[in-house]
């Protein structure tokens, strides 16, 4: 499916226009080895004329063929071009805007590209469990590249200390890669970054 953008855009969520819509496809748990779990994914982007995107992914275990066997997990977030807030945006809270949007056309928006020529980006997202992460990163054209700055984790959550994930679009489809570390590598003691899950994801709205 060809990806169409959006005319009323925001200016500030251009950048991530081609995320738009709805996403669905199939994907591996770990490094994607012959015995790793597989998953169904259905990923969402929406915006409501607010600077940002708002994320939902939701996937469930599958078994070698595709067929459904349980829920897995849900993930929800926010995808936003990284600046400086102004006086004019909204927030803390319920304050609402002076002025919507902030950066009204693409020169503004494009005095925000990087010296790689791409956008900083931030992105937010809440796990159950008590776990949320901030990622900080790049959008440069069809390629995204996020690490964590932050993992915040509840009295009772599981560990879990860092994170990467990359996304790309390729021949019109999704693909991600996500990479964590738990803080206690059980096979080298280093608790450094390991293969999480991978996907690819076709457009479908």
């Amino acid at each position: 499916m060809p990806i169409e953008i959006p005319t009323d855009l925001t200016p500030e969520i251009v950048p991530l226009s081609w995320l738009i819509g709805e996403w669905e496809g199939r994907g591996r748990l770990g490094a994607g080895d012959e015995d790793s779990e597989h998953f169904l994914q259905h990923v969402s982007f929406t915006h409501n004329g607010l600077p940002y995107l708002q994320y939902r992914a939701e996937s469930w275990l599958t078994d070698d063929e595709g067929t459904t066997l349980r829920p897995l997990t849900v993930e929800t977030g926010f995808w936003a071009l990284e600046r400086k807030q102004r006086e004019e945006d909204g927030g803390p809270g319920l304050i609402p805007a002076d002025i919507v949007p902030v950066l009204k056309s693409a020169d503004e928006v494009e005095a925000l590209r990087n010296s790689d020529g791409g956008f900083d980006i931030s992105v937010s997202v809440a796990h159950p469990g008590g776990i949320s992460e901030l990622y900080y990163g790049q959008i440069k054209g069809p390629q995204i590249q996020l690490s964590t700055d932050m993992v915040m984790r509840g009295s009772h959550s599981k560990e879990y200390t860092a994170a990467t994930r990359i996304f790309g679009l390729v021949d019109g489809n999704l693909l991600w890669r996500w990479d964590v570390a738990t803080g206690k590598d059980s096979s080298s003691g280093s608790g450094g970054l390991h293969a999480h899950a991978s996907a690819i994801l076709a457009k479908v709205s």
